[in-house]
């Protein structure tokens, strides 16, 4: 190591996102690497920082957001940064900004992440050479949604794609991969790719598998026929040979309430012969287009924003209808286009789930909404301050390894997700004493506490509790690792 560096981090309780235990030391960086770390002796940095004994892991890898736009309009990107987050993956749920041409509104859940048809890009490599012009202040991993693919190259969704639209669709999706999409996703839950047959994705992902990428999916049904819907994924992911990522796993509706012994079951049999992983969010209550939710079977319902009645948002849907003088259901037709926070899920399941060794973390936040749900804010201070501090869950070095080492194996980034002297200079600095949540149903848009600095390819972008205008994050091609 040189004498002299950018950054040196001491006193450090150093957790270097594998799962091992925490050991104590200090950190330097080099530009956007680390190049060093244990005991630093005389070593100078041209900013030192004494962590007093908080931890220093590896920055977070928010595996499930549908940030595509947000990196573009709101590139400081606070609610992520605020977390310790500083890489996210993108274009999920069978939802990307590329490539689609259209001219029209896109339909729902399309407009959850623009609604407006310039707001998409014609080619997926233009996407990403945009956020390269105008970098964020973190990290972004980029798929191809089957929706978006869906919607440029079909007339009609509610029936299978032709084996024309379905040659179309791939050649859109090979050029997105050669530009350096990271894989496909899909959304067969919403209506836009709900009468696609398992056949129409197996074709879409062979294109995937002869690239290296990945294939995740917000699968066709989580409540009544979650068993059924886990079994398409498996199939689709070993008849083609790609690994699978299954997107916010739950079991939904009452009547399922303590279904995830059994879903767990089921993803545990199938690792034992294929790549399966899964992620999850810390909350019972999931959050999409009010429509969509209508087939959540949600005990309680906010409305998260409306386009005919702004008014609505934050608010609850039974209190909306009773001034509306209708029933919930017409209720739901009068505020579209909308969208909702649906509670749904028992917490046993939501503990099971997030505790099982091959769980991911991811927000699943919705960056738009005018009154979102608290994982846009709260996610990962949630799981490190809540479900591994207060209940004990899991340890903070196995609560680290899912957000940083875990989905850096899974996604197929190297250099990333691991504190080691050559790895991507991507930290957080946090108090595992203090950490936490302070985002609500009621007040979502808040920081959490306990996140003290965040560093992403080497520069500060976030410290004391506010962003620091730094915007050093880069569009991570797929294969390219941790380069630009």
């Amino acid at each position: 190591m040189a004498d002299s560096v950018d950054l040196i981090i001491r006193n450090a309780r150093l957790i270097d996102g594998t799962g091992a235990s925490s050991t104590q030391g200090a950190i330097a960086v080099a530009d956007d690497r680390i190049v060093a770390m244990g005991e630093l002796g005389d070593s100078k940095g041209a900013v030192e920082i004494d962590a007093g004994g908080k931890a220093v892991a590896p920055g977070f890898i928010d595996v499930h957001t549908h940030d595509d736009r947000a990196l573009l309009v709101d590139p400081l990107m606070a609610p992520k940064v605020s977390q310790g987050v500083t890489t996210v993956v993108t274009g999920n749920c069978g939802v990307s900004l590329a490539p689609l041409r259209t001219s029209e509104r896109p339909p729902p859940p399309l407009d959850l992440v623009s609604p407006d048809a310039d707001g998409f890009f014609a080619d997926f490599g233009d996407y990403l050479a945009a956020l390269d012009a105008e970098p964020a202040a973190l990290n972004a991993l980029c798929q191809v949604g089957h929706a978006s693919l869906r919607v440029e190259a079909m007339d009609s969704l509610d029936r299978p794609a032709t084996p024309g639209e379905i040659s179309a669709m791939r050649g859109r999706l090979e050029g997105a991969l050669e530009a350096g999409a990271i894989g496909l996703s899909t959304g067969l839950f919403y209506a836009p790719a709900n009468a696609a047959p398992t056949s129409e994705i197996i074709e879409l992902a062979r294109a995937v598998q002869d690239a290296g990428g990945i294939h995740t999916t917000h699968m066709r049904d989580e409540g009544d026929h979650v068993g059924e819907s886990l079994e398409e994924t498996f199939t689709i992911g070993r008849t083609v040979g790609v690994p699978v990522v299954i997107s916010h796993h739950k079991c939904a509706g009452q009547a399922n309430f303590g279904r995830s012994t059994e879903t767990l079951a089921l993803i545990d049999a199938a690792r034992q012969r294929q790549e399966v992983s899964l992620d999850a969010y810390p909350y019972i209550a999931s959050s999409t287009t009010l429509a969509s939710g209508r087939r959540l079977g949600a005990s309680r319902v906010l409305v998260t924003w409306s386009t005919p009645h702004p008014e609505a948002a934050g608010r609850d849907l039974n209190e909306i209808a009773a001034d509306m003088g209708l029933d919930p259901e017409d209720a739901v037709d009068a505020l579209m286009p909308a969208g909702g926070i649906f509670f749904m899920m028992d917490e046993s399941d939501v503990r099971r789930i997030l505790a099982f060794r091959g769980t991911m973390i991811g927000s699943d936040g919705l960056p738009h909404d005018e009154f979102p749900h608290p994982r846009l804010w709260g996610t990962f201070p949630r799981v490190l301050g809540h479900y591994a501090r207060e209940i004990g869950l899991f340890s903070l070095e196995e609560a680290a390894h899912k957000m940083t080492g875990l989905p850096a194996q899974h996604f197929g980034v190297t250099g990333r997700g691991v504190l080691e002297p050559g790895a991507m200079a991507d930290l957080v600095l946090f108090d595992p004493d203090t950490v936490i949540d302070t985002a609500t149903f009621e007040r979502p848009k808040q920081p959490a506490r306990g996140i003290e600095l965040v560093v992403v390819n080497g520069r500060v972008v976030w410290r004391d509790g506010a962003s620091t205008g730094a915007r050093p994050g880069r569009a991570i091609r797929r294969g390219a690792g941790s380069s630009p």
